[in-house]
């Protein structure tokens, strides 16, 4: 065994691409000496490099391999092209099952010499998202300017160079050098090992292990924050990304001007975060506190005093530009810029922002009403649903697209109108991603859903739906939006009926895949929780309902039954049965219809009639007032008459009408169990 280490130093690296340039360098590497048995491979990214550490074999064994070529009697063309790509004449084939086949003895291949030839192809064909070329001479790209190669094979290395064909590439070889801090400590050390690295940099002021950074980040603001009682909103994004700016954090905190606290608190977060990567701190009532932290990227003599304070000048700059956002913004009452919607185009088969926020107002009413809501909330889920969109004139969003909504409560509340029209304004957009909450309040609950239902059914419409990764309109996430909404807050609503409501009259497109890709996402999002995904999967074969409180409802009663003895046993015989039926059925089925008591001829046979007949009603009546439970109990209590049955009766009979009948009471079974799921859909 044998510890290969790799480090590609590199100019200043975007933040966003080294974590996945690290991926693709364990991943290309693993691959690549595949007949090493790489394993125990752990990487490293920072702002200016990228590295590998794994262990390998110390070589390739000799081995035999055999290729197969063209068929006997192929075209002699087939051959000569088979020979010629091997480097062989077609007396080193052999004739075995009708093919000619190549059978070579491959002598032993060391590391050092695999490494060598491998990772210069695999540096040259590197997936960056963009490359760079640089100077003169040379067609190697890199995401930014290639400095150093260092490839160590148990600490010695290996000797390979990047020149190919003519290319120089800029002179790159490996070799046993890498650099600490660009500014405290410049120049080259002697690299050993992928451990001697790892604390060499350290002491250089590098710290190379992405999860140390964030500590350090984390920590260090967290402890700035709590000395002024305080706290740091958290901003997962925000930490990685500045730890892929930096080498070495040094959390400072910085003072906001108290002329600039009356701004909203997510106006000052967003710039902050946007403009110039700090964290946004909170008082402990939620509102904004007068600091700000940022990194650095090495301590300083001064404790960053100087530092701080140009990072503060900057921010007043950034928070004055906001400012004037803010106060110009507030001149136009927030209903007087609903008419200027009219000349931002939503999409073009879809018309204007104008004309959607009529459809939203409309629809809004629809499900306000659908929700009981009294009049007075209906015309605010009205009135919020045509202003929801009206902030996307305002400069603010102009500015910051991320402010959607949040600023269009504020415009409202500041032009008089009704609490509950500004709020469900403000978190119209809710939920904006999978761990946010969901809007709460019965207006706002309102206007989001209309908000959802009007996105999917117009593009279902025009019959642009998501494929594959592409979801150019974030359908997807309209529709967990939905789901989630209406879940987090018990809507027994008919989502059926509001796709109607939201298609407007609309026809044709992919309308009618809606449901189906509705129920698909709550499967997505049932298995994201852990749920039984395929139950629903089973109660879904007869169709969405679109009472998701009632059908999410059925499958947890469902679920439960299936987890206890007589569900397990009744799902087992329910399986056995249809495997039964599909076996038969091809033979001479379909066998439908009602069996003939005249020919049961055995006790088992007539129980087993006896318990369907009486169970079918019970559970209709049961699903029908929605006593899931009791329905599934109904079913789970055929689960001994099934065991007798199958143990007692041999289905396939001689007779051919005693068969016949049988068949035609196990496939009266199977309607039971329908009523309630597919069975078949189920796992286990």
């Amino acid at each position: 065994m044998a510890e290969l280490f790799l480090e590609l130093f590199s100019e200043e690296i975007p933040s966003g691409m080294q974590a996945r340039a690290a991926d693709d360098l364990g991943s290309l590497l693993t691959k690549a000496l595949d007949g090493l048995n790489p394993r125990d491979l752990r990487t490293f990214f920072g702002a200016r490099r990228i590295a590998a550490v794994l262990n390998i074999d110390a070589e390739i064994p000799a081995r035999s391999v055999s290729e197969r070529g063209p068929r006997e009697g192929a075209p002699e063309k087939a051959l000569e092209g088979f020979t010629r790509k091997h480097g062989v004449t077609p007396a080193d084939l052999t004739l075995e099952n009708g093919f000619w086949v190549l059978n070579k003895s491959l002598d032993p291949v060391s590391a050092e010499s695999r490494v060598s030839e491998a990772v210069p192809d695999l540096l040259w064909k590197f997936p960056w998202p963009k490359s760079m070329r640089w100077g003169a001479g040379s067609n190697f790209t890199w995401v930014r300017p290639l400095r150093r190669i260092t490839c160590l094979l148990d600490g010695h290395v290996v000797p390979f160079a990047l020149a190919r064909d003519g290319d120089d590439a800029h002179g790159l070889k490996a070799s046993n050098l890498s650099e600490g801090h660009r500014f405290l400590a410049p120049g080259a050390f002697e690299v050993l090992s992928g451990q001697q690295w790892q604390d060499e940099l350290e002491t250089r002021s590098v710290i190379v292990d992405m999860d140390s950074r964030r500590d350090m980040v984390r920590t260090g603001v967290a402890r700035l924050a709590e000395q002024h009682d305080i706290t740091v909103v958290q901003d997962d994004g925000l930490v990685d990304e500045v730890c892929g700016l930096v080498e070495y954090p040094v959390p400072l905190l910085g003072q906001i001007d108290a002329a600039f606290m009356d701004l909203p608190a997510e106006v000052m977060q967003v710039s902050m975060r946007i403009n110039q990567r700090y964290f946004a701190l909170r008082n402990p009532d939620g509102s904004a506190a007068p600091y700000f932290a940022f990194i650095g990227n090495l301590p300083f003599k001064d404790g960053g005093k100087l530092t701080t304070a140009g990072n503060e000048r900057v921010l007043r700059a950034r928070f004055a530009d906001a400012r004037h956002f803010w106060d110009l913004d507030r001149k136009t009452k927030l209903a007087d810029r609903v008419p200027a919607l009219a000349a931002v185009t939503f999409h073009a088969k879809l018309g204007t922002q104008a004309e959607r926020a009529e459809r939203i107002s409309k629809l809004a009413g629809t499900v306000a009403q659908a929700m009981g809501l009294d009049g007075a909330q209906i015309a605010q889920a009205e009135r919020a649903g045509l202003l929801a969109k009206a902030d996307l004139t305002t400069g603010m969003v102009g500015e910051f697209p991320e402010l959607q909504g949040v600023m269009g409560g504020y415009y409202a509340a500041h032009a008089g109108e009704n609490e509950a029209v500004s709020r469900a304004v403000a978190e119209h957009y809710l939920p904006r991603g999978q761990s946010d909450e969901t809007a709460k309040a019965p207006v706002s609950v309102a206007v989001t859903l209309a908000d959802r239902l009007d996105l999917l059914a117009g593009f279902f419409a025009i019959g642009e739906l998501p494929s594959g990764s592409g979801d150019p309109y974030a359908l997807r996430r309209a529709a967990l939006g939905i789901i989630r909404t209406i879940r987090d807050n018990g809507l027994r609503l008919d989502l059926t009926a509001l796709f109607a409501q939201a298609a407007n009259g609309r026809t044709g497109g992919e309308l009618a895949k809606l449901p189906d890709f509705m129920a698909e996402r709550l499967r997505v999002q049932l298995r994201s929780e852990g749920e039984r995904h395929d139950v629903l999967a089973a109660i879904l074969t007869r169709g969405l309902d679109g009472d998701l409180v009632r059908l999410l409802a059925r499958t947890s009663a469902l679920s439960e039954m299936i987890q206890t003895e007589d569900g397990r046993n009744l799902l087992a015989a329910a399986k056995r049965a249809a495997n039964i039926l599909r076996i038969e059925d091809k033979k001479d089925g379909p066998h439908t219809g009602a069996p003939d008591p005249l020919l049961y001829t055995q006790d088992e046979e007539r129980a087993l009639a006896a318990g369907l007949d009486q169970a079918v009603p019970t559970i209709e009546t049961a699903l029908k007032e929605e006593r899931f439970t009791d329905a599934m109990q109904a079913i789970a209590a055929l689960r001994p008459t099934l065991d007798r049955f199958f143990e007692a009766v041999t289905v396939n009979a001689p007779e051919p009408k005693v068969r016949a009948n049988r068949l035609k009471l196990l496939s009266l079974f199977r309607e039971t169990t329908a009523l309630i799921a597919d069975f078949g859909q189920i796992e286990g």
